[in-house]
């Protein structure tokens, strides 16, 4: 991509149009005594600021409260498994629960919290997320050179606001991760391309590579690139067609000219008279090397730092999905490291191949997953969609055509919308994250045009046309605002277009904390799970709790065990002692029961009279129709037995 600014606005100062980029780093030996800041940022430092200020601004507002929410059915399924390696050590690459990314960071977040007294919690588990989703909006930066100033505050501003990625930034999926990763990826690859500094290609493949660790459609991201990068070709080919044409000319005098240089011209060039030198014609051979000579010298320097991308995406990729405690065993006995190694590569890929690529988990319909898709971008996306529609148009049929950055942030969000349906194995909410981060290039666009209109329309005392811009404005900003208030720690089925389906109600975190306390004072079996079916599917029921230690699953049916979720995860860490009744249509008596019974709402009626002395809570278990009942002895919280 090339810096190819928009037509020159009046209010954006000349760095913000001037389509030749120029470096923002200080290769004198001394420095210029500038401010870091003056540096980095040149006569843009308040632009910086204003990103730096809204990327606080995202990281306060995904900081807080960030164990409000009970655990959803897969952040308890993952942190389940999360405890187990945190406890055992042993992890390997587990494709249904994506990449290793967040159970290896997780582990040595906890084991730091440890030191400080604290124990895992909802909070920490998914504060990796909450960082990293965060920091988001500083991608914004990257792409400074191709976006007008307040294009980079209002691209910022919609990474840091938009209610679906503040959501699942607060959540513990990787889907996030992904999305950050990549975005900074490409971030420092345009970044390189622009400024031509081969510098911003080590954190560029290590930026791939931490993508790649954290959810298996990292890989999606690249084609994704790709097809967005094919489509800004043809259409440099067909609106440029000359410029490119006079650069691959120039291209072939410098090939010919090296060729010639090397001495690889024709047998027959200068023969026949010898009064007159007949011109040299390079060999077809000599030609080829003089083309790649030319471009080995106009990439001159770049080798090195390629070869410094390469090995860090390597590294990142080994180091996360080799199998512990396998990695560490290699170090002292060297041996090991080539089976660890195609174990964290070949084997991984295989391992991926057979969950993912095989196509089992995308067979479903399509259109009852576009119309989710469409549903819950109308509802947590109302901001980023218009005006990405605005911000195209405009940016394409602008005067001096569209820009790079805007027109492949388009293609790469608006085939998103259309491809995440089929690439999806469940329908979630949480699948447009990937189609909301690109379009809000366009976005911004758009939001930053009404903007620039309204300062127009300000100067030239049209007050009309400036209250309409302000308002936009403010309902866009306010709107975000508010959905951000509503859909906090919500879980509320009215807002069961941003939610996903498995997610309990709020209310059982205060049953739950009684079964801690229970859980503390008891001495033998806590918990009781009273198996039954769920029409023709079997509930709660594992024949040997032992076999939920590792994975892949209980040996009693690992669907009946995934049916608790998310319990197991808070029974987990309170290390509560576990079992299960097998299910029976008749239901079964309960001799001496522990102190904590969880029974599903179906089978409630073979349990109730049972439990006469117990004290039953009844909570939605999944956001709008299934229900479960906590039995509690709360006489043994107060005396222990």
């Amino acid at each position: 991509m090339t810096a190819d600014a928009s037509s020159a606005d009046p209010a954006d100062p000349p760095s913000a149009r001037d389509d030749t980029p120029s470096p923002d780093y200080d290769d004198s030996p001394g420095g210029t005594g500038e401010s870091l800041l003056g540096r980095l940022a040149g006569d843009r430092s308040n632009v910086l600021l204003a990103v730096l200020f809204t990327t606080v601004a995202a990281l306060v507002l995904r900081l807080y409260a960030l164990g409000g929410r009970i655990f959803h059915w897969d952040e308890a399924r993952v942190g389940y498994w999360l405890l187990r390696y945190h406890e055992s050590g042993q992890l390997s690459y587990r494709p249904i629960i994506h990449g290793p990314f967040v159970p290896v960071v997780n582990d040595y977040l906890f084991t730091a919290a440890a030191a400080f007294g604290m124990v895992p919690s909802d909070f920490l588990a998914r504060l990796p997320v909450a960082v990293i989703g965060g920091l988001l909006p500083l991608a914004a930066w990257l792409f400074r050179d191709h976006l007008r100033d307040a294009e980079i505050v209002a691209l910022a501003g919609l990474l840091a606001l938009n209610p679906i990625l503040v959501y699942y930034s607060r959540f513990m999926r990787s889907d996030l991760l992904v999305a950050t990763f990549a975005v900074f990826a490409l971030g420092f690859l345009v970044r390189a391309i622009t400024v031509r500094d081969a510098r911003y290609l080590t954190p560029a493949g290590v930026s791939l590579g931490l993508a790649f660790t954290t959810k298996e459609n990292a890989l999606i991201y690249v084609v994704c690139f790709a097809g967005a990068a094919a489509l800004l070709l043809d259409h440099r080919l067909v609106t440029r067609r000359e410029d490119l044409l006079d650069r691959l000319a120039e291209f072939r005098r410098a090939s010919r000219s090296r060729a010639l240089a090397d001495g690889g011209q024709s047998p027959s060039a200068g023969s026949g008279d010898t009064g007159a030198t007949a011109p040299r014609s390079p060999t077809r051979p000599a030609l080829v090397a003089g083309g790649l000579r030319e471009v080995a010298r106009r990439f001159r320097g770049w080798w090195g730092h390629a070869v410094g991308a390469l090995v860090g995406f390597f590294l990142v990729i080994v180091f996360f999905y080799a199998p512990r405690p396998d990695l560490w065993q290699a170090f002292g006995n060297p041996a090991m490291l080539p089976g660890v190694v195609g174990e964290a590569t070949v084997g991984s890929w295989e391992k991926f191949v057979g969950t993912w690529a095989s196509g089992g988990h995308q067979d479903h319909a399509y259109l009852p997953f576009l119309y989710g898709f469409l549903e819950t971008l109308l509802h947590g996306a109302f901001v980023v969609i218009p005006f990405a529609v605005l911000g195209f148009l405009a940016d394409r049929y602008s005067g001096d055509g569209p820009r790079d950055l805007v027109a492949f942030a388009s293609y790469w969000g608006f085939v998103s919308i259309l491809g995440y349906p089929i690439a999806t194995d469940i329908e979630a909410p949480w699948a447009t994250v990937h189609a909301i981060v690109p379009l809000a290039v366009p976005a911004a666009v758009g939001l930053a045009m009404i903007y620039r209109s309204g300062r127009a329309s300000l100067s030239a005392d049209d007050a009309v046309s400036t209250g309409l811009a302000a308002l936009v404005i403010l309902v866009a900003v306010g709107g975000a605002v508010g959905a951000n208030v509503t859909y906090m720690n919500s879980t509320n089925d009215e807002h069961r277009e941003v939610l996903q389906w498995a997610q309990p109600h709020n209310d059982m975190k205060d049953t739950l904390l009684e079964v801690r306390d229970v859980v503390r004072e008891n001495e033998g079996t806590d918990v009781l799970f009273y198996g039954g079916y769920d029409g023709d599917e079997p509930l709660f029921y594992v024949r040997n709790e032992s076999d939920a230690l590792q994975p892949p699953g209980p040996g009693g049916g690992e669907q009946n065990w995934l049916s608790r979720m998310p319990l197991p995860w808070y029974l987990e860490k309170w290390d509560a002692n576990v079992t299960s009744t097998p299910p029976s249509e008749a239901g079964a008596p309960l001799q001496d029961p522990p102190p904590v019974v969880i029974v599903h709402e179906q089978n409630l009626e073979q349990v109730e009279g049972q439990l006469e002395t117990y004290e039953g809570h009844r909570h939605y278990f999944r956001l709008w129709y299934e229900k479960i009942v906590i039995f509690v002895d709360e006489d043994r919280i107060e005396t222990g037995a």
